[in-house]
């Protein structure tokens, strides 16, 4: 495998890393707090700006996905490691998009039980993440 590719597929899974460290970060610091303390999460309350960190990561992860994908197309054992953790990253942005934290303009309007059955959902999307990371490594092992 060419050595743009080799270093195209190490910047994919170290992002993927990033996503992973972020995601556990959030699992460990933050998610056990905040469905008592809402405004620790909402920006305009002088709390933590989630987006800032996941929507430019999230872009990041995706495209160089993408582009790893046709850079390593030709070279089937990366390939489906790289199909693998695409596969692993869409069901867990989809299940992103589609199971939104409960939120509210004022953190009293929170529900700290619907915080908190969340956290635990959002736990199960860790192995996702880690499948995406595995499977990222594994195809630049095989590169």
């Amino acid at each position: 495998m060419p050595t743009p590719t080799l270093v195209l597929l190490a910047a994919t899974a170290l992002s993927a890393g990033v996503l992973f460290g972020g995601a556990l970060y959030e699992s460990l610091a933050v998610d056990p707090f905040w469905p008592k303390r809402p405004g620790i999460v909402q920006a305009h309350h002088g709390g933590i700006a989630r987006r800032r960190f996941w929507w430019p990561a999230y872009a990041v992860v995706e495209v160089l996905l993408v582009v790893s994908l046709i850079a390593a197309w030709a070279h089937p054992a990366a390939r489906t490691a790289l199909l693998v953790a695409v596969g692993s990253h869409a069901v867990a942005r989809a299940w992103s998009l589609a199971d939104r934290p409960p939120d509210g303009a004022d953190p009293a309007g929170v529900d700290a039980a619907a915080a908190a059955a969340w956290t635990r959902r959002s736990l199960l999307r860790l192995p996702l993440d880690l499948i995406a990371c595995v499977a990222l490594l594994i195809a630049l092992m095989f590169g």
